[in-house]
């Protein structure tokens, strides 16, 4: 184990915002849990992401089901990577979107407004 990981914990596995758009296609259709703050989510988001801001994770988490995968989404991967981590120690099967919302714009995926 390595010092970071000794101090903070193992880091959730990661996963691509093209292969996140497969398996929203043809896979297990994961939850998407948005962890930006209102006003960013409205501006564009996934199609059928929960908005849960990484403020309220701690306290949100009954709302999340324990078999199924979660992948978490914030604009650039930090905040996901946060709310990934704390998941992850809590027992949930959970993946962190690499590069956020800027990666899935960037693959010119489909967005929701509003």
């Amino acid at each position: 184990m390595g010092f970071f990981s000794s101090l903070f914990g193992p880091s959730a596995p990661v996963i691509s915002a093209t292969e996140l758009s497969e398996k929203l296609k043809f896979g297990k259709h994961p939850m998407v849990i948005d962890v930006r703050q209102p006003e960013e989510f409205r501006q564009g988001h996934i199609a059928g992401a929960k908005l849960i801001p990484l403020g309220e994770i701690h306290k949100r988490m009954g709302e999340l089901p324990k078999g199924r995968e979660i992948i978490c989404v914030c604009a650039s991967g930090s905040r996901s990577s946060s709310a990934a981590k704390t998941l992850l120690k809590e027992g949930y099967t959970v993946f962190d979107m690499q590069g956020g919302m800027h990666a899935w714009r960037h693959a010119k995926l489909p967005m929701q407004k509003g």
